[in-house]
């Protein structure tokens, strides 16, 4: 029987079929689902931050897309014994007004930004994209088929 593996704010979880990965409450916060289809391992970073850099304090590193992306790529790769992933991302929505603030406020686009930078460097193409606008998303993946459904409030599912 399948069941929904809930993923938090700066957490990550992983998991194979028939469980389903899913996150709540994507802002400006970017949610990663990374898959290897042979083994139909998956799992799902729900990113709350680009970048380490600048932080005394990384034990938290599921919260930084610079270190959450890699960390959890190479435990997919110990569980499944392969070196070829592949990823579904959304989230990175603008979701406060700044007025005339530059863009280096805009947290979403910097998260944005740094996890596809992030998964180019590791070599993980990625396979659908739901990112930015001005709205916050919840993301659900199903593991069996790598199918992600992204849905906003109050709006159709969108399938990646």
């Amino acid at each position: 029987m399948s069941e929904q593996v809930k993923v938090g704010i700066s957490d990550y979880k992983m998991s194979e079929p028939p469980d389903h990965l899913v996150t709540i409450g994507l802002g400006s916060c970017v949610g990663i689902a990374l898959y290897e289809p042979t083994t139909k391992v998956g799992a799902l970073i729900h990113i709350m931050l680009p970048e380490s850099k600048g932080f005394k304090d990384t034990t938290k590193w599921e919260k930084f897309a610079d270190l959450a992306i890699p960390k959890v790529a190479e435990k997919m790769y110990e569980q499944t014994g392969k070196k070829k992933l592949f990823a579904k991302i959304a989230g990175g929505a603008s979701m406060f007004s700044f007025g005339s603030k530059p863009d280096s406020i805009q947290i979403g686009k910097r998260n944005i930004i740094s996890v596809k930078e992030t998964l180019k460097e590791l070599g993980i193409p990625i396979l659908g994209d739901h990112t930015g606008g001005e709205m916050g998303r919840s993301m659900f993946v199903d593991l069996e088929t790598f199918e992600v459904k992204v849905r906003m409030v109050n709006r159709e599912y969108h399938i990646l």
